[in-house]
């Protein structure tokens, strides 16, 4: 496996490439996508006037739902790597009307604290698994907690039970020019959560106790408008920097292609039905000054010995 500096770099160039789809969808995902957050939103539970950490807040539409959760003496703070969905995300949200939100552009893999800390809890929608280096991020999250602060998160199982993300690639990739290089075992991308062993691994060694992984499924619901609906989920993922960039009949071409393996999930006249299985993740905060070794490259993490 590659090492994280290198990772962080392939990461940072994909979102840069990736992030003009996540914004012209930003409302679907808001909407249709919100089932992939429910669960940790729910266990999550943040009050009036806490103060609640985003990790990967994307274009912001699970932030402004926490902020307004936690009311205007409360703070919710969104924190991603893509600054140009943070600059969507202030747009689409704007402190006048989400009193206490804030939006931060960062590398969470690098930071010793996240931006606004201290925290009382932590949310993240599926954005865990593409860490970089995930021992160091959890830990960057844990250290901006308070004392017993939560966390609540979600990151998809395997790929057998979220079959809609291959039929979208595999659909539009043969019309498309290169793709950037998919994920390999550990590495960050969608399944690099898939065992929960490992998962737990990585958040004790940040310093996270009482860490929980409990199977969660859901349905994401769709309308029953297949261009748009292929659009949609090739543009958000791996084939999205390649769907932009090609002609229009290309274009035409890979939407047609992923709306076909997606077929499967289309009730006529009803819509789409698109499963997720996803890892429901809880854990509590340890001590704020714990000493950590997980982003010092002369003590590298057992989860990135053991995978190399």
């Amino acid at each position: 496996m590659a090492d994280a500096a290198a990772l962080r770099s392939r990461g940072a160039t994909f979102w840069a490439g990736a992030a003009a789809g996540w914004i012209r969808h930003a409302d679907w995902q808001d909407g249709i996508g919100r089932p992939l957050g429910a669960a940790a939103m729910d266990r999550l539970a943040v009050r009036p006037a806490e103060r609640v950490l985003d990790v990967g807040c994307g274009c912001g539409g699970s932030t402004a739902e926490l902020a307004s959760a936690v009311g205007a003496v409360g703070a919710a703070v969104g924190v991603d790597i893509a600054e140009a969905m943070v600059a969507a995300a202030r747009r689409r949200f704007p402190p006048d009307r989400y009193p206490g939100i804030r939006f931060h552009a960062a590398d969470i893999d690098t930071l010793d604290a996240m931006p606004g800390a201290p925290f009382d809890a932590a949310y993240s929608r599926m954005a865990l698994m593409l860490l970089a280096d995930p021992v160091a991020g959890c830990t960057a999250i844990r250290r901006s907690m308070r004392p017993a602060g939560r966390l609540a998160a979600t990151v998809f199982r395997d790929g057998t039970v979220n079959p809609w993300l291959f039929a979208a690639m595999l659909g539009a990739a043969p019309h498309l020019g290169t793709l950037p290089p998919l994920p390999v075992g550990a590495e960050p991308g969608p399944f690099a959560f898939a065992d929960p062993v490992r998962l737990i691994r990585i958040l004790t060694a940040a310093g996270w106790t009482a860490v929980t992984t409990t199977p969660c499924d859901v349905v994401m619901q769709a309308p029953d408008d297949a261009e748009a609906v292929a659009e949609w989920l090739v543009e958000i993922g791996p084939a999205g920097a390649a769907y932009r960039a090609a002609p229009p009949a290309g274009q035409a071409a890979a939407r047609a292609g992923a709306a076909r393996l997606l077929d499967r999930f289309r009730e006529p006249d009803v819509g789409y039905r698109l499963p997720a299985g996803l890892w429901l993740v809880t854990a509590t905060a340890g001590a704020a000054d714990e000493p950590s070794a997980a982003g010092d490259p002369s003590h590298p993490s057992p989860d990135r010995t053991k995978n190399r």
